[in-house]
């Protein structure tokens, strides 16, 4: 194909029969490269310290389950490139950037409010981790944003240690989408491009790293052809198409009819263009990459479930279940992940049928969680020690459920107080009303006396005595 070829379009709302669309787009040679011996094709320069997104199949951002050890764990299993979850920007400006020195991590922290408004000591929240030596190389930050100002500020704290920042543009929860992050970018793509060229004017220039987006697909084909010419047009060096919609949930099936469309344009405008949606191994990322004419692809919930699926069939592929818990755990450990996040991913790396998994959620350390594994490696027991005392994990814990039972056993004390001082009133009320009506009696009793003296004494007497 040359490079004023067409490319077809799909014109059903759900993106399913052909129609008849044409491009024709000039460019510089300074772009040039051959997709054959004879056929020149643009392709935007990868800057020195950048990575070039074609021939790769790579770890997707997932909030939660993108955390450090887990894309340690892509990157063992041999994924060519991993995505960090969604950070947002505001939330990485004004954190102060630390050097764990036991674990050699770049760790970006700040006070944890909620502990401040507990009345409890403050500790540092890590926002951000990275690990500079097992992963930088590989690694790109993925940034949740809808500011180009907010956006240079926040990708300008990672960007020295990293290989490119990828803006979030397809993720459809509504915390991303309610601050006008994420997918709700699609509905102000010149926002979207503002973001985007200062994000590669004043970050990846300078640090000499690529720039990136991931989207979804729009409502029609001319949309979303529309928004991907617009796109590549930023000086981006690759863009990420998720085969749904917004609206559509990871249980629909991916729709992969405009992916050739979308490549065309990707390749016309010279910027790399992966794949992301229902992509199940290395194998099956790299056949469809070639079946649609783009450059790699992305693997997301398959990679949650086992991260082995990066590696090549000729190097193992799948591993068990098992094998790949254990190397989670001891990468988890490696970095003092915490947890209740190592947990969450036990729960997807762990199938819901083996009996182990109900006591893994509820262990409360790391050598509870290796007890409940029946995991008996002396040097894992020594590092799961190690970490729980770091972590705080092997003191007593104060739990929700034992913070209720405070409060209960606090609430019956409270009540037995009250009831007692209530008895004790109703018995001082009872005393009062005895004394009373002793003294009353004793009153009738004098009166009786001095009316029964009067008749011997004489009425003055008498009411002397009443007196009395």
């Amino acid at each position: 194909m040359s490079v004023a070829a067409g490319h077809a379009l799909w014109s059903q709302p759900l993106l399913r029969r052909p129609l008849s669309f044409v491009t024709t787009t000039r460019f510089p040679t300074i772009f040039s490269t051959t997709m054959s011996t004879s056929t020149p094709v643009p392709h935007v320069p990868i800057p020195a310290k950048g990575v070039d997104y074609r021939g790769k199949v790579v770890l997707a951002p997932m909030v939660r389950s993108g955390e450090l050890p887990s894309r340690l764990l892509a990157l063992k299993y041999g994924a060519d490139l991993v995505w960090g979850p969604e950070t947002v920007d505001r939330s990485m400006i004004g954190t102060e950037q630390k050097v764990n020195p036991r674990t050699g991590c770049l760790e970006w922290t700040r006070p944890s409010n909620n502990q401040a408004a507990q009345g409890m000591p403050v500790k540092e929240s890590i926002i951000f981790r990275i690990d500079p030596k097992r992963e930088s190389s590989q690694f790109i930050y993925q940034i949740g944003t809808s500011n180009p100002d907010t956006a240079v500020q926040a990708a300008s704290l990672v960007a020295p240690y990293v290989r490119g920042i990828d803006v979030n543009a397809g993720c459809p929860k509504p915390f991303s989408t309610s601050g006008g992050m994420g997918a709700a970018l699609l509905r102000t793509p010149d926002l979207l491009c503002s973001i985007l060229t200062a994000l590669v004017e004043k970050v990846g220039t300078p640090n000499e790293i690529g720039i990136s987006v991931k989207i979804r697909l729009l409502e029609t084909p001319e949309a979303t052809s529309a928004l991907v010419n617009q796109l590549c047009k930023t000086g981006i060096t690759g863009l990420t198409i998720h085969c749904r919609t917004t609206p559509m949930r990871p249980r629909e099936r991916a729709i992969r009819e405009q992916l050739r469309m979308i490549g065309d344009i990707c390749r016309n405008h010279g910027v790399a263009c992966l794949m992301n949606g229902d992509v199940t191994s290395r194998e099956e990322g790299l056949a469809l990459a070639q079946e649609y004419g783009i450059d790699g692809a992305m693997i997301a919930t398959a990679a949650e479930a086992n991260s082995s699926v990066f590696r090549s069939k000729e190097d193992g592929g799948v591993a068990p279940w098992q094998d790949v818990v254990k190397e989670y755990i001891q990468l988890a450990m490696s970095v003092e992940n915490k947890c209740g996040n190592t947990k969450f991913l036990l729960s997807q790396l762990m199938p819901g049928r083996s009996p182990a998994y109900q006591g893994v959620q509820m262990a409360r350390s790391y050598v509870e969680i290796l007890a409940v594994l029946d995991i008996t490696d002396v040097e894992m027991i020594s590092k799961a020690k190690e970490a729980d005392n770091i972590l705080g994990l092997d003191v007593p814990r104060v739990t929700k459920a034992d913070i209720k039972r405070q409060h209960k056993q606090q609430e019956k004390e409270n009540q037995q107080k009250h009831q007692a001082k209530q008895a004790k009133r109703a018995l001082e009320a009872g005393n009062n009303q005895k004394r009373r009506a002793s003294q009353e009696r004793s009153k009738k009793q004098k009166a009786e006396i001095a009316a029964g003296n009067a008749g011997f004494d004489g009425i003055g007497q008498g009411a002397m005595a009443l007196a009395a």
